[in-house]
């Protein structure tokens, strides 16, 4: 079983932090090079809710792929993953509210109201601000360790809402390929999910009756 030192597991949350910060260095540099495109809004607006879905993706794959490895460490990297995932759906959110209404949160309500498809992306960036807020260590002593947990599960809905947010933005386009592939990974993923805890309820119940079967000594 691999099990990085300190020093290795450093390393590679410092490595991962780095490319997770390309996509966002990608469009500074394409800003300033004047390589955005026809039209650099729709370039920044798709790019960062692309990665948005990348990083939420990765973040619900931490624990089934823990669990499928023994790798416990992985779990250390969620947290900063999940963080990213807000990041790029903050970005993404920045370029609707600056670009289309330059920052007239009244004119953004009223968009977000009048049409569907914004609707449900904005409720699953607002629903992502308190995942955010909670993802520190005292955040989690404060909450109690179930309580937090079962907040942080929400992500999986959060998930299936910024892909029908996808899938309504691709609708005018007949171009649903990527929001099919981000619902399933999310389906599969959470299908996983259900069948270890499934599986770990099993065993404690095989466990209580083992102990009830088993007699007291006298």
């Amino acid at each position: 079983m691999f099990n990085p030192t300190p020093r290795q597991f450093k390393f590679l949350k410092a490595f991962l932090f780095a490319l997770a910060l390309l996509p966002a260095a990608r469009l500074l540099l394409f800003g300033f090079t004047d390589r955005l495109g026809a039209n650099p809004i729709e370039f920044i607006t798709r790019s960062s809710g692309d990665w948005t879905l990348y990083f939420l993706c990765l973040t619900l794959a931490v624990t089934p792929l823990r669990r499928f490895t023994n790798w416990n460490w992985l779990i250390k990297l969620r947290r900063m993953l999940g963080l990213f995932s807000f990041f790029y759906a903050c970005l993404h959110f920045t370029t609707f509210l600056w670009f289309d209404h330059f920052f007239d949160v009244g004119e953004m309500l009223k968009d977000v109201v009048k049409r569907p498809f914004i609707t449900v992306g904005f409720i699953a960036f607002v629903l992502l601000i308190p995942l955010a807020l909670t993802s520190t260590n005292g955040m989690i002593r404060r909450l109690g360790g179930k309580r937090w947990q079962w907040l942080h599960r929400s992500l999986y809905a959060i998930s299936m809402l910024g892909i029908l947010h996808f899938w309504w933005m691709r609708a005018g386009k007949h171009n649903f390929e990527k929001p099919i592939v981000f619902g399933t990974i999310v389906a599969l993923l959470l299908l996983v999910r259900v069948y270890f805890a499934l599986r770990s309820r099993s065993s404690q119940q095989t466990s209580a009756q083992k102990r009830q079967v088993t007699p007291t000594p006298t």
